[in-house]
């Protein structure tokens, strides 16, 4: 966004040096370019009042230069004490560079080449973190973790319990899926006990030559491996085993409870008297549990084991040629392993993406005016852009900051907007004289558009670094990288892309004197010449305007058009639409990051969650409910109040209180049962062993110091109907709710409420993100648009663009995740640049009426808005087309904030600015 008034004056050195090189070049090519020159401004007056580097002749892009059409008359709109001394120093910037061309060349390249071993500090071989990095920092499930870790302990060797583990464990599950109705026959029975003898026969040969057998790895319960599913071990044990009396959730066999709610799913019920009886079962889940006890070599094993399971599953469950069943698979693994998998599908998306971007750069500045023609110059900006990426990224890693997946995100949307400060210098080195020298048109060039793109890689790295203010680790290490990079990038435009300019302009000097010697008859080689300085052999445009074709279009057609009162109505009618369909899809967008979205689509983890959604989605984890302090449980009151408390949390609609495991309400009934009297405190405690050792279950549940006191004990509550993250959102808020009430300290806690967080954290960070970003574009449109009309409507816009992109969210499936959240973020720096321009424009214009401002504008920025659209678009096109959820949900966002910004900036801004400009 410049501010530069045309008629500044360059140094007196510029103006010797200007003389000096119109002389060598001879007073005819002088004259005839002055003459040339004459015959433009008669017949086009009114463009010479336009500032010439806003034309841009289809060059220019998101940060076209801001300058006023012509000397306004309203002294508010000038900005001399900032813009001032900055235009100095780029001045002198642009005759440095134009001086001294391979330094500024040669220079950044070195830079380049220094930074990029910072890549060797990319370990390819570490694992992301998927906790640390997609869920929030600091989160109240992270501390009540921490609690739990400290206080409760677990065996995986000796007596494993999936429901008292505190953190993720080793595992590999199953879900079998009937052909028929139902699985409950016994021919489905013995499909699926083939299929689990064929599982826990896998084995794998060590580097040693030793093998790892499953029966080495699982995790035990006494001297056996946890059964991978109990009626599946009590159908084979019992020969007569009656499959169609089987009560649900709770199976009572051979004096052992066999809970059956989350092993079995699709489930039909039946009633007999008061108890619920199995008619028809759809699906079943073998769950294989390894041991991940840290300090031992057991991890590792069973990591190894379970790599193996995942690669031969496929080819094990072909060779059984299973009839009536199928099978899906997961693992503790899979999340990891096929994340980082979707990583490297991005990798060939980058060459495509860098030759469209490319291709685009190249017709973009391709002219008929051999001379001046720009697609070399064009393809080494996309280079520049390349460029600033390696250093960028490399600089990242020397600091030590993560790379994480989505910053593979990053290249694309810096390809998209590199280029733009690309387009902006070539548009103003258009507009130069030939005949003036390099430094006097480098200085000119600097003095027009450096403001400009300052200015707005500013506002855009402003956006970018209000992501650290996040709650998510991963945007933060996305808004540093690009913010970082976008820095590099603007950098290296004004230094090492300026100096490629510089170099050819000294190639447009020596193609114009090779051209005008082959004119004359004893020229020999002419064609040779202009094939060697010229694309296609074309000649210079004598008569040329200079105006694209697109500037005249947006003048002469599609201002017109837009500020007529039938287009008026029509744009605010369509603008109602788009607000209010943006303001309901904002209530409907869902909330939080889909784990199977980490997994590319045609991964097997997929038609494993379809099946889990579809049959076993009605029950949700085991919560604890954990007494954080030493209280008196012999107490009766004390005990009357963690009853209530209890019934609380039974009472609330997400919870099954038939399927609660306490030991308290256990050890009363024992203590009852054996006469015992239950409020004297050493009765209480002495018999708690003599209790544990009959219900081994609860051996976890109960933190007994070595001074015979209970430090904290937990009580466990089955959830359901939490499939949806709106539910799970509400059940954590409730259960917490019900926590704090309580009158026992009580804390509740699941492994997986570390990711449940983020659905009450995450419209938070967004809005907080959103407004501290929109603050600080309100303060910089101040500073260097100090015009109140401009700075409200710049707010307007941003504010406009913001809820549409979140609206339309809803309407193409993205949900509001940290991945969602950190493009929000991006659309503010880009709404922006769309709004400012049109608006500073527009308040700066001379024209007599508002109809004629908005058509001016538009004729000045149309043509270089909608380019840079279409270049941001076009960079990151190409993750479309990945079939990984988070590279297609970068694009759908970014395809909405540049529709959507770019509807803004030629339709409803200039539209509204007629209607209520006049009152600025």
């Amino acid at each position: 966004m410049s501010f530069t008034n045309p008629s500044k004056v360059v140094p007196e050195a510029d103006s010797r040096l200007e003389e000096e090189q119109r002389s060598q070049l001879g007073k005819s090519g002088q004259e005839g370019r002055k003459s040339k020159q004459r015959h433009f401004w008669q017949k086009h007056p009114k463009s010479q009042e336009s500032l010439p580097h806003l034309l841009a002749e289809g060059q220019a892009t998101s940060s076209p230069s801001l300058t006023s059409a012509s000397e306004t008359k309203n002294d508010r709109c000038h900005t001399d004490c900032l813009e001032t001394p900055l235009n100095h120093v780029f001045q002198r910037l642009g005759w440095a560079v134009g001086s001294y061309p391979w330094f500024f060349l040669l220079g950044p390249m070195l830079l380049t080449a220094f930074l990029s071993t910072g890549f060797v500090h990319l370990l390819k071989d570490k694992q992301e973190n998927l906790e640390e990095q997609y869920s929030p920092m600091g989160s109240p499930a992270k501390k009540e973790r921490f609690f739990v870790q400290r206080h409760f302990s677990t065996n995986d060797s000796l007596s494993f319990s999936a429901t008292r583990k505190s953190t993720e464990f080793n595992f590999a599950t199953i879900l079998v899926l009937s052909h028929t109705s139902s699985l409950l026959k016994p021919e489905s029975f013995h499909e699926i006990s083939k299929l689990d003898h064929a599982v826990q026969d896998l084995s794998l040969v060590k580097e040693n030559g030793t093998r790892i057998h499953y029966t080495q790895v699982c995790a035990k319960f006494g001297d056996s491996c946890v059964p991978s599913n109990p009626l599946l071990v009590a159908w084979r044990e019992q020969k007569d085993f009656d499959l169609k009396n089987i009560t649900f959730p709770i199976f009572n066999f051979s004096h052992q409870t066999i809970y059956l709610n989350s092993l079995l799913g699709g489930v039909v019920l039946g009633q007999r008297g008061k108890t619920q009886i199995l008619l028809e079962v759809k699906a079943m889940r073998l769950q294989y549990y390894l041991q991940t006890e840290r300090a031992e070599d057991n991890n590792e094993q069973s990591r190894k084991w379970l790599v193996h399971f995942l690669k031969v599953f496929g080819d094990l469950k072909e060779g059984l040629n299973l009839k009536k069943i199928q099978a899906v698979y997961f693992s503790s693994l899979s999340r990891q392993l096929e994340f980082e998998a979707t990583s490297k599908t991005v990798v060939p998306l980058f060459h495509l993406a860098y030759l469209l971007i490319i291709s685009f750069a190249i017709i973009s500045c391709y002219r008929c005016d051999c001379v001046r023609n720009k697609m070399c110059v064009a393809t080494f900006g996309v280079i520049s852009a390349a460029l600033a990426v390696v250093s960028g990224f490399g600089l990242m890693l020397y600091i030590g900051v993560p790379f994480v997946i989505i910053v593979a995100n990053s290249p694309f949307l810096i390809l998209g907007v590199g280029v733009d400060d690309m387009f902006i210098m070539i548009s103003a080195w258009q507009k130069t004289n030939l005949m003036d020298s390099i430094r006097h048109r480098m200085s000119s060039v600097y003095s027009k558009v450096a403001v400009s793109i300052t200015v707005t890689t500013i506002t855009n790295v402003l956006a970018f670094y209000t992501g650290v203010m996040t709650s998510f680790r991963s945007v933060q290490y996305f808004c540093i990288y690009t913010g970082t990079t976008l820095l590099f990038c603007y950098f290296y435009n004004i230094t090492c892309f300026g100096a490629f300019l510089a170099l050819d302009g000294k190639r447009e000097v020596v193609c114009l004197r090779w051209l005008e010697k082959s004119d004359s008859p004893d020229q020999k080689c002419a064609s040779l010449k202009r094939s060697c300085c010229a694309p296609f052999g074309s000649l210079p445009d004598e008569h040329g305007t200079g105006i694209h074709p697109m500037n005249l279009f947006f003048r002469d057609y599609f201002g017109p058009f837009l500020t007529s009162m039938e287009s008026k109505c029509f744009v605010v009618l369509l603008y109602l639409m788009y607000i209010i369909s943006s303001i309901y899809g904002c209530f409907h967008v869902q909330e939080g990051l889909d784990v199977r979205n980490l997994a590319s689509d045609d991964s097997y983890v997929t038609p494993y969650f379809d099946v889990d959604e579809a049959y076993f989605s009605e029950y949700g984890p085991m919560v604890m409910v954990v007494v954080t302090e030493n209280v008196d449980y012999w107490n009766k009151d004390v005990r009357q109040k963690l009853e209530q408390c209890m019934r609380q949390f039974e009472e609330n609609e997400y919870i099954d209180s038939s399927l609660t495991e306490f030991w308290l309400r256990s050890y009363v009934q024992y203590l009852g049962e054996a006469k015992q009297d239950v409020n004297d405190k050493d009765t209480f405690i002495n018999n708690i062993p003599i209790f544990l050792k009959n219900f081994s279950n609860f051996i976890y549940d109960i933190n007994i110091s070595s001074s015979n006191e209970i430090v904290s004990s937990r009580a466990f509550i089955q959830t359901k109907n939490i499939s949806t993250p709106a539910s799970k959102k509400k059940m954590l808020q409730q259960f917490r709710g019900i926590a704090a009430k309580c009158k026992i300290p009580l804390l509740v806690y699941n492994q997986a409420f570390i990711y449940y967080d983020q659905y009450t954290v995450i419209v938070e960070n967004t809005i907080r993100s959103v407004i501290i970003a929109s603050l600080a574009m309100f303060v910089v449109s101040l500073l260097l648009i100090p015009h109140p009309l401009c700075s409200l409507w710049v707010t307007f816009a941003i504010a406009s663009v913001v809820v549409g992109v979140t609206g339309f969210m809803a309407y193409w499936n993205v949900n509001l995740d940290s991945i969602s959240m950190m493009n929000l973020v991006i659309c503010i720096g880009f709404s922006f640049d769309f709004s400012a321009h049109i608006c500073y424009a527009f308040v700066s214009s001379s024209e007599p009426s508002v109809n004629q401002k908005a058509i001016e504008a538009l004729y000045l920025l149309g043509y270089p808005l909608l380019q840079s659209a279409l270049s941001t678009v076009v960079g990151v096109c190409v993750l479309y087309t990945s079939s990984a959820y988070i590279f297609r949900t970068f694009f759908k966002i970014i395809f909405l904030v540049m529709v959507f910004g770019a509807a803004h900036g030629l339709i409803f801004i200039p539209v509204f600015l007629t209607i209520f400009g006049s009152f600025g």
